[in-house]
């Protein structure tokens, strides 16, 4: 049996392997850069060793080092995790030669399956309906541009290798062909260190519908449902469920048995991945095979209860699966939410920066019989670091029903409480209370279209708005009373805490009064309108300094957090944020005289919208741009992002250049006012 288990990677997936190493009795080796050294994956496994500098095309993709690490620890096995050499034939060849056990498929399926074009044509030749396209290599933006037009608008631009929505474009036009083309040439050259590219018919309204498949070196070879991995934003997925709210079991089980049938063409002997675009007729078209783990592989696990990295191991031992395709039954119903270091306010620039709070939902069970799982690889106090994925964890809920899988995953975002960063839980909160999604009719193009012009935040309800609000005026009461307890009073001097407010939440403004009785509190409310006052009967345990509030208010359960600003609370709830204020009649009336701080006017300046490296200039000093010109590219946690003109306009002066590191805001050029 395998001993010692190099994981030549970091973060979440590096925890998730040696969570299960540990409960195999296998020992486990971290591998680290630069930026890594104080990684959570670092202190839980049994032995690390420094591997380079913080970029990964310096350390993670560095086959060598890694190669010295197995040495020089003694490990008899490698998990690759996903990504950085996870399909590399030469890595896999190579430990074989050294007779480690590499954790995942063979070669031979890792070089036809794990490159998209040579997988797309045996696919071709073992019957299986593929999208249209040019599966050759494409040298330069000139053919990238005429294979487009050949192929017939909209295209999608590929990589070769790799995945991860990294060196993937849409291109609608002969501009955005050429643009696309050099800047997947690009990102695939820096993630993978490969920049072939292909091209293929980009079908329109589709959803993204993956098979999971797993065998052994004995030709066994099973498929365990579906994953619907439909909500995109940018071609890499977001939120992932199983199984699919869109497949019937007759498709299932099409999708399925040519899954296997494709695997065994390769004589695959792991945990892989078989994806499919579908089309609104259920008719499906093979789109890849990942020879590895998905990052969403845990929806998989919750549904089937099958632990795929202990799987994965005891196949790379040689063992033969334990589990026939008539054991796989589907139960109940899985989410999982990306949780990102991003700022879904500013188009979901990437974030960086320290982990100032950090504090999941709890995971396992629930009371309402719901599960919790929380993949992760940082904690409070450790940075997200601007050289890899901004992923912070992977939430997952598990429910008898879809619906049941929905108001579990609301809960554990309502309670998920991060500072130091940007984060998308507002973004996730706000796409689990859509209806369209609660209806669970998704496609590729989810995000474009209920977000067309970004996502600004969710609209409060009117109901959840007096119910924040009343909290919030419990919350200040009880702060007050703190205070005022605290503070030591003069015999007769007692300070008197008020008991009646004026309270705004969000555009919503209410007179309210609060009556204690007996650790619950009576809360009731008017408006300002003829309509009659509302009463609350309201609990809570919160005390001063907690940023995460769980209150009851009618006996339901009702969490948000909060952090406090002057004169009340910001809020986080449901994908809403919002101030709340509270204040007292007389401070009400002098509101409206306050003064108003201007933001400063940057309007003729292009500003760096995240922490990053400029990639390239593609202007000069002197020249006019119109609207929506590429003037600059910058590349942040592996993407690159074009910054284009928002008006026509004259660059006056550029203030950085290609190579240049700079911080959010920092000033790329300046335009003639």
């Amino acid at each position: 049996m395998i001993k010692k288990i190099l994981i030549a990677n970091r973060g979440e997936i590096a925890c998730r392997v040696i969570k299960t190493a540990r409960k195999m009795d296998i020992k486990t080796v971290a591998v680290y850069s630069d930026a890594d050294k104080n990684a959570l994956h670092v202190e839980m496994a049994d032995e690390s060793v420094y591997i380079g500098a913080s970029p990964a095309s310096q350390s993670y993709l560095v086959m060598d080092k890694i190669l010295a690490a197995i040495e020089s620890t003694g490990a008899d096995a490698v998990h690759p995790g996903y990504g950085f050499l996870s399909e590399n034939k030469e890595f896999a060849n190579r430990l074989e030669q050294m007779g480690i056990a590499f954790i995942g498929p063979n070669v031979r399926a890792i070089e036809v399956m794990g490159d998209k074009i040579t997988s797309k044509e045996l696919a071709a030749k073992s019957g299986v309906t593929t999208v249209p396209g040019h599966m050759g290599l494409i040298e330069d933006a000139d053919e990238a541009v005429k294979i487009s037009n050949q192929v017939g608008y909209p295209v999608m631009i590929k990589a070769s290798a790799g995945g991860g929505g990294k060196g993937m474009r849409i291109a609608w036009n002969d501009e955005e062909a050429r643009e696309g083309f050099q800047s997947s040439k690009n990102e695939a050259a820096n993630a993978f260190g490969d920049d072939r590219i292909f091209i293929e018919k980009f079908i329109v309204e589709p959803r993204h519908i993956e098979i999971q498949v797993l065998g052994d070196k004995h030709g066994n070879i099973i498929y365990l449902g579906e994953r619907e991995c439909s909500i995109q934003r940018r071609n890499q997925k977001v939120i992932e469920e199983a199984p699919s709210p869109f497949l019937d079991e007759k498709t299932r089980k099409a999708m399925g048995e040519e899954s296997v049938a494709l695997a065994k063409a390769v004589d695959y002997d792991s945990a892989g991945t078989v994806e499919f675009i579908v089309d609104k007729d259920q008719n499906f078209f093979f789109l890849e095979m990942n020879t590895r783990l998905q990052v969403e592989h845990p929806v998989t696990e919750l549904i089937t209860g099958v632990d795929l990295v202990e799987q994965m191991i005891r196949s790379a031992d040689g063992q033969e699966l334990n589990i026939k395709q008539k054991d796989v039954k589907l139960k109940g119903w899985a989410m999982e939410s990306r949780i990102y270091a991003e700022d879904p306010y500013r188009n979901f620039l990437p974030s960086i920066g320290r982990l100032s709070k950090y504090r999941p939902p709890t995971e396992g069970e629930t009371s309402s019989g719901a599960i919790v799982r929380n993949d992760t690889g940082v904690y409070e106090g450790g940075e997200i670091s601007m050289y890899y994925d901004p992923m912070i964890a992977k939430l997952c809920t598990w429910g008898e029903d879809r619906m049941e899988a929905i108001k579990a995953m609301r809960k554990a975002l309502d309670t998920f409480e991060i500072e130091g960063v940007g984060h998308n839980i507002p973004f996730l909160a706000t796409v689990m209370e859509h209806d369209r999604f609660e209806r669970g009719a998704l496609t590729t193009a989810y995000i474009a279209d209920e977000f067309p012009d970004g996502f600004t935040g969710a609209d409060l309800n009117p109901g959840n708005a007096r119910a924040v609000a009343s909290v919030c005026a419990l919350m200040h009461q009880k702060a007050e009373t703190r205070r005022a307890n605290g503070s030591g009073v003069l015999a007769g001097h007692a300070r008197v805490i008020a008991r009646t407010f004026m309270v705004e939440s969000g555009e919503n403004i209410y007179d309210l009064t609060i009556e204690n009785t007996n650790g619950t509190s009576l809360v009731t409310t008017t408006d300002g309108s003829d309509k009659a006052a509302i009463e609350l009967e309201i609990s809570h345990a919160w005390v001063p300094g907690q940023s995460l509030v769980r209150a009851l208010i009618d006996n339901k359960e009702f969490n948000f957090t909060v952090r406090p600003i002057p004169e009340g609370y910001a809020v986080q709830y449901r994908g809403a944020d919002f101030d709340v204020k509270i204040r007292s009649a007389y401070a009400a009336e002098l509101v409206h005289i306050m003064p108003e701080k201007i933001e400063p006017d940057t309007s003729n300046l292009l500003l760096c919208p995240m922490p990053g490296v400029i990639v390239s200039i593609l202007v000069k000093e002197g020249d006019e741009v119109q609207d929506g010109q590429a003037l600059a590219v910058v590349e942040a946690m592996k993407m690159e992002n074009t910054l284009r003109a928002e008006k026509k306009a004259i660059i006056a002066k550029i203030n950085a250049g290609a190579g240049d590191n700079l911080a959010v805001d920092e000033i790329i050029m300046e335009f003639e006012a």
